[in-house]
């Protein structure tokens, strides 16, 4: 395993800092004075970090979606439960963290996909690589629930999971517009209902 370098630190915490801001403003509306400054690096140190602000962005996809694999991978696998309850604890803390206004914990991919998309193609690139590993995870998930009898589904795993994650998208977009948690209530019974579950209680 490669040991953390000071530099390495610097970069990390660079990116750390950048993810709770640009959760709540988006990419556009930040300045990169803005981040050092909250980071305490000097302003003069970035491009020693980035070759780019399009570098960086791409850098901060990539450093949030493997943060979250790594914690989504822990959800997944946790013991004790059947693979139907690891799904809706995942989709459970998504409605939990996306229906309030603080910004920690936000999907970066609900906030900078419409945004980052047509403006840069490297951060649609890491995008595109995240997100995909995010539905390959939970069709490995859904599979693991058919096969221990605690899922239902009525299409292929990878279908059902690109469904389900399109339709959380999407709900927590609508949560954004409508400033209230209704889309991802709908979001999670309609999640129940593919995964052939019943309603909640």
């Amino acid at each position: 395993m490669q040991q953390a370098t000071p530099a390495r630190d610097v970069r990390q915490q660079i990116l750390d800092t950048a993810q709770t801001i640009i959760s709540g403003k988006g990419f556009s509306a930040v300045g990169l004075n803005e981040i050092l400054a909250a980071a305490r690096i000097p302003k003069g140190s970035f491009y020693h970090y980035f070759s780019s602000k399009d570098a960086f962005g791409e850098a901060l996809l990539e450093s949030y979606f493997r943060h979250y694999l790594e914690a989504l991978d822990a959800m997944l696998q946790r013991p004790g439960l059947n693979g139907a309850e690891r799904l809706m604890l995942y989709w459970q803390r998504w409605a939990d963290t996306q229906a309030t206004s603080d910004p920690e914990g936000k999907c970066l991919a609900v906030k900078l996909g419409a945004e980052v998309a047509d403006l840069s193609e490297a951060m649609r690139g890491a995008l595109v690589r995240g997100t995909a590993g995010v539905i390959e995870r939970l069709a490995q998930a859904i599979e693991r629930g058919v096969a221990d009898g605690s899922v239902v589904v009525d299409a292929q795993a990878p279908h059902v999971a690109e469904t389900l994650y399109q339709t959380w998208l999407g709900a927590s977009l609508r949560a954004k517009i409508t400033r209230n948690a209704d889309p991802l209530l709908s979001a999670l019974a309609a999640t129940r209902r593919s995964l052939g579950l019943s309603p909640a209680a």
